[in-house]
């Protein structure tokens, strides 16, 4: 029997807000945009991001270029920009080499969300990824999670399983409600009170990983 944790990817293993800042200096420059408008785009692509949101950009700025090119563009820019620390990749490879099966459970859209997997170095060092734009379901719906368990091989043989993210409804929430055990990866935020509390809480993913490899699940011997 094997250990099994799910990680959730924005902001969690990669650092989606610094790509997202580049990227919305780097739009207003291009398009020769206020200030404030900077502002306004991080605001609106701060959860999430979709070709319906350039379409919005693409109205309120007059621009020229089609939403489809827009979306395209910022697929590529985030991809090349977005980071996974080494320590937190390195992490990855000692949770596997100890028997760990590594799953990915993200909400986004499908083709930005593995731009970011492979660019990052992530996609290469788990065992299967569950993305909502494919999926139909979203974090913290169930079947997300269930998904994402199956697409690791299924519980049957799990000894115990995991749910490391940021978010203290789509991830922690969302796991707990389908009988994961829940590690929180606060970012310096604090926990707020209306949620029922993670079993673990780290500041970010290096320190998360460090505390499972440090793990010594009971395995069944039958």
């Amino acid at each position: 029997m094997q250990p099994l944790v799910l990680f959730d990817l924005d902001n969690t293993l990669v650092d989606r807000r610094l790509a997202l800042t580049d990227w919305a200096a780097a739009f207003r420059a291009r398009f020769g945009l206020r200030p404030e408008d900077e502002i306004w785009l991080i605001s609106q692509l701060a959860e999430r991001a979709s070709p319906a949101h350039f379409a919005e950009i693409r109205g309120r700025f007059h621009l020229v270029e089609s939403a489809s090119v827009l979306w395209d563009s910022y697929c590529a820019a985030i991809a090349a920009t977005v980071t996974c620390h080494p320590d937190v990749l390195m992490g990855l490879e000692r949770l596997r080499a100890l028997g760990w099966r590594i799953g990915i459970a993200t909400n986004g859209a499908t083709d930005i969300q593995w731009a970011k997997l492979h660019a990052s170095g992530v996609a290469d060092r788990t065992d299967a990824v569950c993305i909502s734009g494919e999926v139909g379901a979203r974090k913290p719906e169930p079947a997300m999670f269930l998904e994402a368990v199956r697409r690791c091989g299924g519980r049957d043989d799990v000894v115990e399983a995991w749910m490391v993210g940021d978010n203290p409804v789509n991830d922690i929430g969302g796991g707990q409600a389908v009988g994961l055990r829940t590690v929180w990866i606060s970012r310096g935020v604090t926990w707020p009170r209306s949620c029922p509390s993670p079993i673990v809480r780290s500041p970010e993913a290096r320190l998360a990983i460090d505390l499972l490899v440090a793990r010594e699940p009971k395995r069944s011997t039958a």
